[in-house]
């Protein structure tokens, strides 16, 4: 793809998430792109923020993604979220029309906050807007040292990121610190939340990074 083909296809990706994004103020959605390689723990992270969020009168919605299958669809279904399935099938993407689509399978005018958990990695997404409210990325502290760096472009427009693992700090040579710490070198606006989402630590403090409380809807 040479430049004038890439500045075409952005063009394009920016027109249909801007569409999204409409679609999704018209019926008062607030939407959460949630990013970030295999492994990681974006489908455990998002089953806390559904139940904790539904525990507070917060109706959820959840879009899950797979190359096939629909495991994540279930989890999302079991802990109580409006969820629908996009299978990437090769293309292994989510793009601003996959989104449009899987909009449509959702009942927009029930949920409060929705979910949408992109396809593992950390390089692909950042091709394709989606038209989300904000965009979280999360990433295993076993990705040690200098994974902001070698893949900037996903970090410097993320809202949020969550280091996720923490439990396994004392058998690695790294640091949540030392990661949050390249974050903030290439986004200083972004915040950086800790947790060990397998027992649920740190997602009180992920709800209160992304301005969640139980006394207003957001």
């Amino acid at each position: 793809m040479d430049v004038t083909d890439r500045e075409e296809f952005l063009i394009r990706q920016m027109r249909l998430a801007d569409g999204n994004f409409h679609l999704l103020k018209e019926n008062d959605v607030r939407a959460i792109n949630v990013m970030g390689p295999a492994g990681c723990g974006k489908t455990t992270i998002i089953e806390q923020l559904v139940e904790r969020l539904i525990s507070c009168g917060l109706a959820v919605g959840a879009i899950a993604t797979a190359a096939t299958g629909d495991t994540d669809h279930q989890r999302f279904l079991t802990c109580g979220a409006q969820s629908v399935n996009v299978q990437t099938g090769e293309e292994g993407y989510l793009d601003a029309i996959s989104l449009s689509h899987a909009l449509t399978g959702l009942d927009l005018g029930t949920i409060d906050v929705l979910f949408i958990e992109n396809v593992p990695g950390i390089i692909s997404p950042v091709d394709y807007p989606l038209g989300t409210d904000e965009e979280l990325v999360v990433i295993p502290l076993t990705a040690g040292n200098g994974v902001v760096q070698s893949y900037p472009r996903i970090f410097t427009q993320t809202d949020l990121l969550v280091i996720n693992k923490i439990d396994l700090a004392s058998a690695l040579n790294v640091t949540p610190k030392a990661i949050s710490t390249e974050y903030a070198q290439v986004n200083p606006h972004g915040k950086a939340v800790f947790t060990d989402a397998h027992r649920g630590n740190g997602i009180a403090k992920l709800l209160e990074a992304l301005g969640f409380n139980c006394n207003t809807k957001w």
